[in-house]
């Protein structure tokens, strides 16, 4: 619910003046209209936004300087998480290359696109391994044996033919191990 709240105030800003119609903001926030209506009425009881009745059939929603506000905390706290996690995630993959440089592994491939593509590079450089970026699967079977393939989280391990590490099942089992 306070995912909606914070999706419908920042749709509300980034309208500036063009009104958005309630429906719009419920097709954006992934939520039904009457929830959507209950949390435009709870925004303006909270002081965050104000309504302005432009006709019969239409209405303005404005952020107002607490809607702004709150905006700006809870932004700040999802960065503050996101920095958190690429340092956890900065952490767990430059123990798997460390690792692997200890096994006499030399070059590590990345296979498939990864949002996380830049600290597998870091973690590579940091450990004096080789680093290369390859597409798809199909390109991966080439490489020889003294290569760690990481298979992007885009990639499923039904989708690969071999014993690569696969970033999802990695993060996962890790963040399992936190707990």
């Amino acid at each position: 619910m306070h995912d909606a709240e914070y999706i419908i105030l920042e749709n509300i800003y980034g309208s500036g003046a063009q009104p958005i119609r309630q429906r719009d903001l419920a097709q954006i926030a992934g939520a039904s209209l009457g929830m959507t209506n209950s949390i435009l009425k709870r925004l303006a009881q909270k002081g965050w936004i104000s309504v302005k009745k432009l006709n019969s059939r239409n209405i303005q929603y404005v952020i107002t300087p607490g809607g702004m506000n709150e905006i700006i905390h809870r932004s700040y706290r999802y960065f503050k998480r996101t920095i958190r996690n690429v340092v956890y995630f900065k952490d767990v993959l430059e123990n798997l290359v460390y690792e692997a440089g200890q096994k006499s592994i030399h070059t590590v491939i990345l296979v498939g696109p990864s949002d996380l593509d830049f600290i597998v590079e870091h973690a590579c450089q940091r450990c004096g391994l080789k680093y290369k970026k390859i597409r798809n699967t199909g390109t991966a079977d080439r490489y020889i044996p003294e290569t760690l393939k990481i298979y992007s989280e885009t990639i499923r391990e039904h989708e690969a033919q071999d014993d690569g590490v696969y970033l999802s099942s990695l993060i996962i089992h890790q963040a399992a191990k936190r707990l």
